[in-house]
């Protein structure tokens, strides 16, 4: 069955400001006065602006941010002479393209564009007269021109703020904005030079509907012709939808391709954090051409030093200030998703161009950083729990990390069998050989069996780390006992997984961090990695659990972070961290972090697509494997995925799945529908509850001043 006939068609669809009725339109979240949620739009370049929907004070980053510069802090808009407050409005509501408030008089629409460092802010109203006054807090020098009023930005004094009206219809200068009659339409902001600035006004002055329609228009397809879910549950096609849209807002061209780690504070690229969120940014929604650009832009930022500290890395961090290779992780995540890449493309000669950055990479650790037991080294903070304070690790982990070994193990097989695919024997068996002398070793040096541990990380005189971290999910494929993974399993789900996420460290250590944030007894880094709730973790572990047929229990977690996107926190996101126990008095956990995180978004997709719909291609062999595990709670769905030069259409009815390849040719291998599964290794096995010890170290000092960063 083709599913672009059958999309949505029971949707009910609203009218958008322009008057054409798009999905989206149903996806609006309306926000109450009290709720008074974050939202965020990005420019898909390097601009976006982060605010809330009721609120009229300063926060941090909060408005218009411009190449990780704060340009515009907020702006105060009115009719006549009374101002349009916030927290007045009879109506907010948040949509994936737009925000819409409403008071009794007014109407203001709120809307970036793609590509264009320029927002609009409609404001339709009866009154005569309307206003708009930009906060003064990033900005100096206020002129007044016959285009509207400039302003410089503080942190940005080589370009220039351009407030003009929608419609050039007459306005008046007021004090740090401008007022017109209501036929303006609503108001201008443009970012650039000054030239820039009064370009981007005349070309949206006479194209802007066309350039706001084509916004909408690419943001809709992302959830009806690229990744649609129409399922018998609405609030997992509406979160779907949204988490999404939201993960696709941070894909842009700040600098070349990449994807940001987060907002507010992280729009810029980390190495680690892009090729963690790959697979679900890029890969499950078939943007393929854009992640193989990533993979060529970061290829040419490899250290090609030889006498360098870190030759052969790919960049950790690269942003318009320069470049970090300070991680270890990041580059075994390159080549393994190059190879992930080809499966889903089926596109090999890309591999070409990188291959020298993939070849380096291996040689160069082979030569350098690996031991004699074919373990890749590392410095204590160079792995993803890297914070450091006062140049001190805060959750240090020796020199030869469980994950680092396991994505080192990846790198490996994934570059042996890319060399094979270009014609390069002699690596690929060069490759394998240390893959397989890493994996005869580590069963023996990390597993304790009957402590069903998989120690964190060993030290640099041997010894086994034993703190309990969700680290040691990442490590199955060197770990042959399979009943002992399934005990490691159930022992992490029980110590770690809270209902709202994955913690760092389990709760019965004594250097467990209960809040992320309590700054009269600690800094924030001292708890990042030690308690702390990471929301991309929890990818890791619904993949185990579900591998292990405890599907509906994952789907409880997977639940939870819909309900995230739906009601709390940012609209439409996924946070990247947040406590792990509740604060007095509650019963669900404070969010902390930045509001809206790739890699959280990424790996809640991967897990839908890959391990829940159970959809896995390898084009390079012609095959997709689909061996869904759907939780009992889904009676029907119907979704399409981008594979190769097609579309996969798969449809779940009746309690059986089917599935069929359009534009391309595959073998499709359909396996059963596999249920869950009762399984006396997992017999009981429920989310871990908050249980804390009587006293934690991290408590042992108060300080009346709060402490700062």
């Amino acid at each position: 069955m083709r599913l672009k006939a059958l999309i949505f068609s029971t949707a009910a669809l609203c009218l958008s400001c322009s008057g054409e009725t798009s999905y989206i339109d149903t996806l609006g979240v309306s926000v109450t006065k009290e709720e008074n949620r974050e939202y965020s739009y990005t420019d898909k370049k390097a601009g976006y602006w982060y605010g809330t929907t009721h609120q009229e004070s300063i926060q941090w980053w909060s408005g218009w941010n411009m190449a990780k510069k704060r340009v515009l802090a907020d702006y105060h808009i009115g009719v006549d002479d009374d101002a349009l407050r916030r927290s007045e409005a009879e109506e907010c509501i948040v949509y994936p393209d737009r925000l819409e408030r409403k008071w009794t008089n007014a109407r203001e629409i709120f809307r970036l564009a793609d590509d264009l460092p320029l927002i609009s802010i409609d404001l339709q109203t009866s009154a005569d007269s309307i206003f708009c006054v930009l906060d003064m807090s990033h900005l100096e020098a206020p002129t007044a021109s016959e285009e509207g009023i400039f302003f410089t930005p503080k942190e940005s004094p080589g370009h220039r703020i351009l407030l003009s009206t929608s419609v050039e219809s007459g306005f008046r200068h007021i004090d740090a904005g401008l007022k017109a009659p209501a036929s303006a339409e609503g108001f201008i902001l443009a970012y650039g030079t000054e030239q820039e600035c009064r370009e981007l006004i005349g070309l949206f002055r006479s194209e802007g509907e066309r350039l706001l329609q084509e916004r909408k228009d690419r943001i809709n397809s992302l959830v009806t012709e690229y990744n649609p879910v129409k399922s018998n549950l609405p609030e997992l096609d509406r979160a779907l939808g949204w988490i999404t849209i939201t993960m696709d807002e941070l894909i842009t061209e700040q600098q070349g391709n990449g994807i940001y780690a987060g907002l507010p504070w992280f729009n810029e690229y980390w190495g680690r954090d892009m090729f963690i969120s790959m697979p679900g940014a890029c890969l499950v929604t078939g943007q393929f051409d854009v992640a193989e650009q990533i993979l060529k832009d970061f290829a040419t930022l490899q250290d090609t030093d030889p006498e360098s500290e870190t030759y052969g890395r790919i960049p950790n961090r690269a942003n318009l200030e320069g470049i970090l290779y300070n991680t270890t992780d990041g580059t075994p995540r390159f080549v393994i998703q190059a190879l992930e890449l080809a499966e889903y493309s089926g596109d090999t000669e890309f591999l070409r161009d990188i291959y020298p950055a993939i070849k380096t990479s291996i040689d160069a650790s082979i030569s350098n950083y690996t031991d004699g037991k074919g373990y890749l080294t590392h410095a204590d903070a160079d792995t993803w729990m890297d914070v450091k304070r006062n140049g001190i690790p805060g959750s240090p982990r020796g020199n030869r990390a469980n994950d680092i070994q396991a994505l080192w193990y990846g790198q490996l097989i994934a570059g042996s069998r890319i060399a094979y695919i270009l014609g390069d024997g002699q690596a690929a068996q060069q490759w394998k050989e240390v893959a397989d002398c890493l994996a005869a070793n580590f069963e023996s040096d990390y597993c304790d069996k009957e402590g069903r541990i998989i120690y964190d990380h060993l030290n640099t005189d041997d010894t086994p780390d034993m703190q309990f971290r969700p680290n040691q999910l990442y490590c199955f494929d060197l770990v042959k006992d399979d009943e002992f993974k399934q005990g490691v399993t159930r022992r992490c789900w029980e110590e770690l997984v809270y209902p709202w996420g994955v913690a760092s460290l389990a709760q019965w250590d004594s250097q467990f961090h209960p809040q992320h944030e309590n700054w009269h007894y600690y800094h924030k880094d001292d708890a990042y990695h030690n308690g702390t709730v990471w929301l991309w973790n929890n990818g890791i572990a619904m993949q185990r659990m579900i591998e292990y047929g405890q599907i509906d229990l994952a789907w409880e977690l997977f639940k939870n972070m819909n309900r995230q996107a739906l009601v709390e926190g940012a609209v439409g996101s996924l946070s990247e961290n947040a406590d792990a126990h509740p604060r007095e008095g509650k019963e669900w956990v404070n969010r902390s972090g930045t509001f809206l995180q790739a890699w959280s978004n990424a790996e809640h997709l991967r897990v839908w697509y890959q391990y829940f719909l159970g959809i896995r291609p390898d084009m390079l062999n012609g095959v997709i494997v689909i061996e869904p595990k759907l939780p009992s709670e889904i009676t029907s769905l119907e979704t399409s995925v981008k594979i190769g030069k097609g579309t996969l259409h798969y449809r779940y009815a009746d309690g059986k799945v089917t599935a069929e390849l359009e534009g391309c040719d595959a073998k499709i291998d359909l396996r059963e529908l596999s249920a869950q599964q009762d399984s006396s290794v997992f017999a009981g096995t429920d989310f871990c509850r908050p249980d804390p010890l009587d006293t934690y170290p991290c408590f042992g000092t108060y300080y009346e001043t709060a402490l700062t960063y």
